[in-house]
């Protein structure tokens, strides 16, 4: 039913370019014939790819797509804005890209749209991983979805554009013109999902602390969020209302007019750096998409409605009605856009799709520098020693100074230094442009991140504890690890997020500040995860961190143990053998670092926490006991070394896992998986948390592994 309704729409459309012309709109001063048959023409194929895709689908060619018909108003914003504008689109866009396409000579658009809807490995945009709209050459940023969870990005994006231009970075690889705009487009019924609340609010905060800001939001409002409809004027409304973001409103159904309100929109973003929303009113002519019947929801008369609003339909009798074009002309250009889509259709036949999974995953992250694959050969020998945290500030002051790109910032890290101390006095020497403070909102943190990233800045944002990443942990898995699996490898948004982990009872406490769960970080492809236990851990893992970033343009997370930051003793009070001198190399990839290797009763794998506690438990074996236990810090969780784990619990024997998370979904299970698929000859036991969440004050220690618990399990084990 879906392709006999877009056909009749293609039908009507024919029917009024041959319909008797009469005069019935006026020509704007602007409109050149040529410019007229341009978006007309891009409409016209957008219309046309319309139904290829569902005629591609229908032959079993083609898969789940969505419709731009009824949303070809947007070609205007194709025509306006530049490849020089980041830009980040609505699905209903094929009209917008096909136009922004005529500013990038060579392309033929069209026919790697339809490379797009047939999954083939030749669609420049994803390789076949994804029917989406993008290209670097575009100007068009991959999105996953746009249910909003792109606007944080957006912000970002034109935040680092300013930002960029106050750090004075001459020598970018990405040069862009100094009245560059970020231009993003969503669905009206994105404006309810709390990712776009997030964005806008950043948005208004940073105008009103007079932050330039030049970001072109553009609602396309068809009235519809999937079958929930939008309530009457909620939309305008809500827009309507933005602190310090003007409003700019349209029909994207008249040409003429949504030309005008875009150029405004445009033209105000881009002198006065200050951010606008474009209220492009649409209709949805198909069903939203896939195997959707939209005649459930929507009585003929809804759609009868929407087929009187086509846009491409009334774009012909505006340029008919105007003078602009003759009949022969708009019949001429409707031919030849049916006929680039054929042809591009035919041509595509039997195209190549991926074939494995190594096809699947290889743009998924780039290669790993082969520099940080071998250990170090450096000395030690570093200055003082150091607290976790002191190793922490080390590292970032001395990336600071060594990248004039970096930018650290988070809630309360400028000032304040952050709830723990650990970015104390960077503000003072880097200065506010490079360490600074953000809203309280994770989801805009790591928006600004994700924006920042990709213009040739490394941002360093942390989030202030684990249990708050999950307010916005698709920022991670969506918009950031993704990023260059979808793109083809074109994109990427490098970056080292630091998180406070771990479970401290001395702390604030309750499951919300003691969140020691790395599942959801382990659970993401392509993203790198370490947990530094010491101020040398510290150095190495931020060493490693800052060429995976630079060189590897990787995803990097860094769990920095709360409860280990201003620890200093390891054994006894005064001891001070926590502490530790900063080293000047870096960790060896995927490699943990070794305590006591001729123990060789037993190997203890731990991490963070863990690797404390580990460490007393072994000595307490060895005095008490007659066991010998060497002591593996992972190190890396993502990826995890399971290659040494086995070889440690090979040549000991046993192998006993201590793990301060939850037994579910845990690093344990995940080294016992190892263990069992491998059939390594050897004893295994783990010892972990109980399998509910952190509570708080005291009761905390009934819940976490302690010391203790490490030597009984360690002794049943060895069968002592």
């Amino acid at each position: 039913m879906s392709i006999e309704r877009a056909r009749r729409s293609v039908e009507r459309i024919r029917n009024a370019i041959t319909r008797p012309v009469t005069a019935s709109s006026e020509r704007p001063s602007w409109l050149t014939s040529q410019l007229a048959g341009d978006l007309l023409e891009s409409q016209l194929a957008a219309r046309h790819l319309d139904v290829a895709a569902l005629e591609l689908r229908a032959a079993g060619r083609g898969h789940y797509t969505i419709t731009s018909a009824g949303h070809e108003g947007n070609v205007v914003l194709g025509r306006l804005t530049r490849p020089s504008d980041p830009t980040l689109v609505h699905y209903r866009s094929a009209a917008f890209v096909i136009e922004r396409a005529r500013q990038v000579p060579g392309r033929d658009i069209v026919r790697d749209l339809v490379l797009s809807l047939q999954a083939s490995r030749n669609d420049p945009a994803s390789g076949g991983r994804h029917k989406l709209f993008a290209g670097r050459d575009l100007g068009i940023v991959p999105q996953t979805s746009t249910i909003a969870s792109h606007l944080p990005r957006a912000v970002g994006l034109a935040f680092g554009l300013e930002q960029r231009r106050r750090l004075d970075l001459v020598d970018s690889a990405t040069p862009l013109p100094d009245d560059a705009l970020v231009c993003a487009s969503f669905g009206d019924a994105s404006i309810n999902h709390s990712t776009w609340q997030g964005a806008v609010n950043a948005v208004g905060w940073a105008v009103q602390r007079q932050f330039p800001l030049p970001l072109l939001l553009v609602c396309e409002d068809n009235g519809l969020g999937v079958s929930v409809r939008s309530p009457h004027d909620w939309v305008e409304k809500r827009l309507q209302t933005l602190p310090h973001v003007r409003y700019f409103r349209a029909p994207g159904w008249d040409l003429f007019a949504a030309y005008a309100a875009a150029e405004r929109a445009i033209t105000w973003c881009r002198t006065e750096r200050r951010p606008a929303v474009l209220h492009l009113e649409c209709a949805r002519l198909l069903p939203h998409a896939g195997t959707d019947t939209d005649t459930v929801y929507r009585t003929p008369q809804e759609i009868a409605g929407a087929e009187a609003l086509d846009p491409v339909r009334r774009s012909v009798e505006a340029v008919l009605g105007a003078g602009v074009l003759t009949v022969d002309e708009v019949a001429a250009i409707e031919a030849r856009a049916a006929a680039q889509v054929a042809v591009a259709v035919e041509s595509t036949t039997g195209t190549e799709r991926l074939a494995s999974s190594v096809d699947v995953a290889r743009t998924l992250a780039h290669p790993v520098p082969t520099a940080l694959r071998e250990p170090p050969l450096t000395d030690d020998e570093g200055g003082p020693p150091l607290t976790l945290a002191q190793g922490i500030n080390a590292a970032l002051g001395a990336a600071l100074e060594a990248h004039p790109g970096i930018l650290v910032f988070g809630e309360d890290v400028a000032k304040k230094g952050g709830l723990f101390g650990v970015t104390r006095g960077l503000l003072d020497r880097f200065g506010p442009t490079r360490v600074f403070n953000t809203l309280l909102d994770e989801q805009h943190i790591l928006g600004l991140a994700l924006g920042t990233a990709m213009l040739d800045l490394l941002p360093v944002p942390e989030i202030q504890y684990l249990a708050f990443l999950h307010n916005a942990e698709d920022q991670l898995r969506g918009e950031a690890a993704l990023m260059p699996f979808l793109s083809n490898g074109a994109y990427d948004n490098p970056m080292v997020v630091r998180i406070a982990g771990g479970a401290d009872p001395r702390g604030p406490g309750g499951p919300f500040h003691n969140d020691t769960s790395l599942a959801v970080l382990r659970d993401i492809p392509g993203l790198v995860v370490a947990v530094p236990a010491r101020a040398d851990d510290a150095s190495e893992l931020f060493n490693a961190a800052w060429q995976l970033a630079l060189e590897a343009r990787r995803v990097v997370v860094i769990v920095e143990p709360l409860a280990l930051y201003h620890e200093r003793d390891l054994y006894a009070p005064g001891d001070g053998l926590w502490l530790a001198p900063t080293s000047p190399g870096h960790a060896a990839w995927a490699q943990p670092r070794v305590y006591d290797p001729d123990g060789a009763d037993l190997c203890i794998a731990t991490w963070g926490l863990g690797v404390r506690r580990s460490l007393q438990a072994a000595r307490q074996l060895r005095e008490h006991h007659d066991v010998h236990a060497r002591v593996l810090d992972l190190r890396w969780i993502a990826p995890l070394p399971t290659g040494a784990v086995l070889d440690h619990a090979r040549e000991t024997g046993n192998l006993l896992v201590v793990d301060d998370s939850r037994p579910s979904g845990s690093v344990s299970e995940g080294i016992a998986a190892a263990v069992l698929d491998a059939g390594a000859p050897c004893g295994f036991a783990r010892v972990t948390a109980a399998d509910c969440p952190v509570p708080l004050g005291p009761a905390a220690a009934t819940v976490l592994p302690t010391t203790d618990a490490v030597i009984v399990s360690a002794l049943s084990l060895l069968g002592r």
